[in-house]
């Protein structure tokens, strides 16, 4: 792991306007965020959100070379760290007021098919290693009487689709992570959410056209309209923005008793 110097804990934010946000927008004034997978993508988008609204943050990424750009960017603190290595995670950064658990990676293929070794490093990254880092920053957030645990889940943290079982059981552990963690700080400031979006326009969803067509037998341009947007209304991928909007929205000062939910971003997938 690699960091460099970061500021400490500041007082909370004062309000400036009737709904209790300072003018310059700024409500995240003296907090601390830890951010996975924050390289590219999602994470990327909410750290350059959250450094928008006031929050020094931790760039978590096993990619140096994105991780240091974001944090150049934000003027973040960049930490490098591979998720799948329980001694790289228990070595974070314990002293964040804001936990963004993002990091993930995707398999597609049939259950009797899948390689176990597969599912047991997509548990790690995206159960076990958001279970460490809770595990760590907790305290502090307790000690603060204040924090703020967004976990980036998905529309399959709350509905299955074939061919990614390690994905689907992660983010449903997600899920039952997120309200565990929600009811356990319910009386010491701090909420936890899930945000649950559909596909969005990353490198992950990219990335597995190429499986997609291969398992579901068909061309990869047909897998966006096919498979990827037909269960959604809305027929178009979501941008990181938009999660990172969200993500921020469950930090801001109005959303304090907003805790153990989820937040579907699924193009009205989720309604049918």
């Amino acid at each position: 792991m690699q960091s460099t110097h970061r500021p400490g804990p500041g007082p909370a934010p004062a309000a400036g306007d009737p709904l209790g946000l300072p003018a310059d927008g700024r409500f995240l004034a003296g907090r601390t965020a830890l951010v996975t997978g924050a390289a590219a993508g999602i994470g990327r988008a909410c750290a350059m959100a959250l450094a928008a609204a006031g929050a020094h943050v931790y760039v978590v990424d096993r990619d140096a070379a994105g991780a240091a750009a974001t944090a150049e960017r934000t003027g973040g603190t960049c930490v490098v760290a591979d998720l799948a290595d329980p001694d790289a995670v228990d070595a974070l950064p314990a002293d964040a007021d804001i936990v963004v658990n993002n990091a993930g990676l995707q398999h597609v293929a049939p259950l009797h098919e899948f390689p176990p070794e597969r599912f047991t490093l997509i548990q790690r990254v995206m159960v076990e290693a958001p279970f460490r880092i809770l595990r760590a920053t907790l305290p502090h957030m307790y000690a603060g009487g204040w924090g703020r645990v967004v976990n980036i889940s998905s529309v399959h943290g709350l509905r299955a689709s074939p061919y990614k079982s390690a994905y689907v059981v992660a983010k449903h552990a997600l899920e039952g992570l997120s309200k565990t963690v929600a009811l356990e700080g319910a009386g010491r400031g701090v909420t936890s959410n899930c945000v649950s979006p559909g596909y969005v326009r990353t490198r992950l969803v990219e990335d597995q056209i190429a499986d997609q067509a291969r398992t579901h037998g068909i061309p990869e341009a047909d897998v966006v309209a096919q498979v990827m947007l037909d269960r959604t209304a809305i027929k178009r991928l979501i941008e990181p923005a938009e999660v990172a909007a969200a993500a921020v929205w469950l930090c801001s000062p109005h959303t304090g008793f907003v805790t153990g939910t989820s937040l579907p971003l699924d193009g009205g997938w989720t309604a049918r």
